[in-house]
């Protein structure tokens, strides 16, 4: 009986002992399941096209001038108007060009005839009358800030659609090659026949070049460009 039981017990810690090395044995695995992130798209501003007032004058000194004008800017805030650039032409850099976003086109139109300005403009050295132009944007494109010059070109068309269509297939890829960045595309408010395309100038050479290009005469012709355009020459100084 005492080895029967003996026996038994010896039985028990060797089922025991190898239950345990067993268990030691065993490994546990876990599998990890890495979260998978759906990539967010950036969202791309829509453009929206918008009035501009473009405002083109001589000024006794530049320095003297910027400084009334920049004193002025409270009253043009109150009209409506925010400042897009400030420039100066290449030839003569006492001929300023100033872009203002127009928020109301007749509180812009009551600003330019009002007496308050014709006096602020005397007072700020300006020795010329000013040219206005009102236009709708309907392409704009930010370009590279390091290109500060720019070139616009202004001229009537017969039909807008139609040249438009002539423009877009001279294509952004073949201006680029030539110097020219597309930059803005408006529409005179008063003449929507009449088109004023702006560009950033990457190469002066290469731009002056190819508006002189007879292969753009074509172009122009086929788009039924009507006037002889009338080109600035321009560098942005804010």
């Amino acid at each position: 009986m005492k080895t029967t039981f003996t026996m038994i017990a010896l039985l028990a810690m060797f089922s025991f002992t190898s239950c345990k090395k067993n268990s030691e044995k065993v490994v546990t695995t876990e599998t990890k399941v890495e979260e998978t992130k759906t990539p967010v798209a950036e969202k791309v501003p829509v453009f929206e096209p918008f009035k501009v007032m473009a405002v083109t004058h001589i000024v006794k000194d530049f320095d003297a001038w910027k400084k009334g004008f920049d004193e002025h800017e409270s009253t043009r805030t109150a009209s409506g108007l925010t400042k897009i650039a400030v420039c100066r032409d290449m030839v003569n850099p006492n001929k300023v060009i100033i872009f203002l976003k127009v928020a109301d086109l007749q509180k812009a139109k009551d600003f330019a005839a009002s007496p308050n300005l014709k006096e602020v403009m005397q007072k700020v050295g300006v020795i010329s009358k000013p040219e206005i132009v009102y236009a709708d944007v309907v392409r704009f494109e930010e370009s590279p800030a390091k290109f500060k010059d720019r070139i616009r070109v202004g001229h009537k068309v017969k039909d807008f659609d139609a040249w438009l269509k002539v423009y877009d297939a001279e294509g952004a890829a073949t201006r680029a090659a030539n110097g020219l960045i597309d930059r803005a595309l408006s529409r005179s408010i008063d003449d929507p026949n009449m088109v004023y395309i702006t560009f950033a100038v990457s190469d002066m050479a290469k731009a002056k070049a190819r508006l002189a290009d007879p292969a753009l005469k074509k172009i122009m012709t086929d788009g039924g460009v009507m006037s002889k355009p009338v080109i600035d020459f321009y560098t942005s100084v804010e």
